[in-house]
């Protein structure tokens, strides 16, 4: 069992940006002291539901902090990129760091970020797979060119190549695939399509917090179908590292643990989701955002120590998964989340083992 931590550096209410960061970072390195596995950072332009902008450069510090934990992009937004400057950074952390760095892309969403950064919205509805096929080629091939629809250039050398790794991490947990063979790339999927996308490509898998453990069983059923079918070898699919994201509160007795995040999420919620703006103006719904908070106190690990590696246990059996982020900021403050984060690590874990 792998248990890290999902890191969005979350604004809550009459909080700084800057105190936002500084818990992010804060909770990153005692997930390392605390013996977790990995830290899992999302990526959010414009919003207070997250105000790291660049999952990729807020790796970088803390893949500079720490010795053993794997640091992991959870995710960076592809379609905001050019999957080539994505691709040489990856390879950079992944060798500087000894094998430690995962890349998660996923497709984002219609928002205003597709003007700013003006890739528009062709970039989200239907460019995604070629993007992501140039970002895999560049982390497998020591040449590139492209000829597609979005990108066209010639073939220029990949610098550097992220198959010359040398050495590898402090001593921890086994290495995710195969560090000399590059970084582990990981796609989030909220969908039967994106599902299919991974498979062909023999990608794992992130499902999100809001997914329960029966929609996750059946991504994960629907991924096996598909990568099956794409030719995918058995090993690659019986070992594929999915990664369920979810959220965790640990407290002496459940009601102290759920009553700690309805106090504080909703209005996190409520402030981050509100802020997100269309590309094009359509009509986003937005959730209740005392009903989902509510909904992920029942579905996640929330409450004491025994029910929190009940619930880790009870997900990876019923989906076949045996990587966890689970998001640890909950309750907005920052002693509070580095409690949280240390409780993780000496009382759960240990009863997963």
């Amino acid at each position: 069992m792998r248990v890290g931590t999902f890191v969005l550096a979350a604004q809550f209410p009459g909080q700084g940006q800057g105190e936002a960061l500084h818990r992010a970072v804060r909770s990153a390195e005692v997930a390392e002291e605390s013996g977790l596995d990995s830290v899992w950072l999302a990526e959010h332009h414009f919003v207070p539901y997250g105000v790291c902008p660049s999952a990729v450069t807020l790796a970088a510090l803390l893949l500079g902090r720490t010795r053993r934990i794997r640091v992991g992009t959870a995710v960076s937004v592809l379609p905001n990129a050019h999957p080539v400057a994505l691709g040489e950074q990856a390879a950079l952390l992944h060798l500087t760091s000894g094998g430690r760095f995962s890349v998660g892309v996923g497709r984002g969403g219609p928002w205003v970020d597709l003007e700013v950064f003006g890739t528009g919205l062709a970039a989200y509805e239907k460019d995604f797979p070629e993007s992501l096929d140039l970002l895999l080629r560049w982390l497998r091939e020591p040449r590139v060119a492209a000829r597609g629809e979005r990108f066209t250039f010639r073939e220029v050398p990949v610098v550097p190549r992220p198959d010359e790794l040398i050495g590898g991490p402090e001593p921890g947990p086994e290495p995710i695939g195969r560090p000399d063979q590059g970084p582990e790339v990981i796609v989030a999927c909220t969908s039967k399509e994106s599902a299919r996308l991974a498979a062909a490509r023999g990608l794992p898998m992130l499902l999100g917090m809001h997914c329960g453990d029966e929609e996750k069983a059946e991504m994960v059923a629907l991924w096996r179908t598909y990568a099956r079918a794409a030719g995918r070898t058995h090993d690659e699919i019986e070992h594929a590292g999915h990664v369920s994201a979810g959220v965790v509160q640990i407290a002496d007795r459940r009601v102290d643990a759920t009553e700690t995040l309805l106090k504080a999420m909703p209005g996190w919620l409520k402030q981050g989701l509100e802020a997100h703006v269309t590309v094009d103006g359509r009509h986003r719904p937005m959730r209740d955002p005392v009903a989902y908070t509510e909904l992920l106190c029942g579905v996640h690990p929330v409450g004491p120590p025994r029910l929190a590696a009940d619930r880790i246990a009870a997900t990876a059996e019923r989906t076949g998964i045996t990587r966890f982020a689970l998001l640890a900021e909950g309750s907005g403050d920052l002693a509070a989340t580095e409690e949280n984060v240390r409780r993780l690590g000496a009382e759960v874990l240990p009863l997963l083992s």
